[in-house]
């Protein structure tokens, strides 16, 4: 039999899920709970194979709740429950300790299918949310990839340029020529695709390179 704890301050929630999984013999709910609080009291008692976390609580964050959860229990499955679609929120709440993540629009198989994930060791994440984290890695992947790749010296310039050092002073800085800096200095502009030391300075920044 796979227990399950509901943790929601909504009783529709609740009641949906139990509506959801009544006719499943091998689901069974074992309590619902509205605070933190209260699910950290009831899980002193209670020992449920899956946790239905609402990621919004009254009383503490539930990335923070999955975190206590956690640390109490290393093997209860917990799964986000929410109307939250944020890639930032759905990878915060795996690294404290998440076995899923579903919305709350969510259909009934869809559901019974995050449970079976779960309890099989697996992560389990409703479309919604998978789509959403590689929407965020394609997007640093394609940061990353339009980046320009910069040498240590002229990471180096960039960074005195950013300081407000001109091109004499780089130069005795760092025991070079003014021509070798002013070569660094064009090299820098074509790479960053700019035809001023201010844009060059802008762009940098924009692509965190200073």
């Amino acid at each position: 039999m796979i227990t399950i704890l509901i943790i929601d301050d909504h009783p529709l929630v609740a009641n949906g899920i139990a509506t959801m999984i009544k006719d499943v013999d091998t689901l069974h709910i074992i309590g619902s709970c509205k605070t933190a609080g209260e699910a950290l009291e009831c899980l002193k008692e209670q020992d449920p194979s899956v946790i239905l976390l609402d990621i919004s609580l009254p009383d503490i964050d539930g990335l923070e709740l999955c975190s206590l959860i956690r640390k109490q229990n290393k093997k209860t499955r917990i799964i986000g429950l929410t109307s939250t679609n944020e890639a930032g929120i759905i990878s915060q709440f795996l690294a404290r300790g998440g076995n899923g993540y579903l919305l709350k629009n969510m259909e009934r198989d869809e559901l019974l299918l995050a449970i079976e994930e779960v309890m099989n060791d697996r992560i389990f994440l409703s479309k919604a949310a998978n789509q959403k984290l590689l929407e965020q890695y394609r997007s640093v992947t394609d940061a990353m990839e339009n980046t320009p790749v910069l040498t240590r010296r002229e990471k180096e310039i960039l960074q005195l340029l950013h300081e407000g050092l001109n091109g004499p002073q780089i130069a005795a800085k760092l025991f070079l020529s003014h021509y070798t800096i002013e070569t660094h200095r064009k090299n820098l502009m074509q790479k960053l695709s700019v035809s001023t030391t201010q844009l060059l300075l802008k762009v940098a920044q924009e692509n965190k390179l200073i």
